[in-house]
């Protein structure tokens, strides 16, 4: 699934491990939603969401 989780995180300055800090997981899970190789579950996807002020459809792309 693709995802804006990157350039999201680029615009606020924040590191894989900032953002990870502020999601509650490690920071492999974030390298790994953002490269596509994991899909978070809804309750993470959710509080991705929640951690950027947008709807979870902004952020993730079940398209692609």
């Amino acid at each position: 699934m693709k995802n804006r989780l990157k350039v999201l995180r680029a615009e606020r300055n924040w590191s894989q491990s900032d953002l990870a800090d502020r999601l509650g997981v490690s920071r492999q899970s974030v390298n790994a939603i953002e490269t596509g190789k994991y899909d978070p579950s809804l309750p993470l996807a959710f509080t991705i969401a929640d951690v950027f002020e947008m709807s979870i459809e902004e952020i993730f792309d079940p398209k692609g």
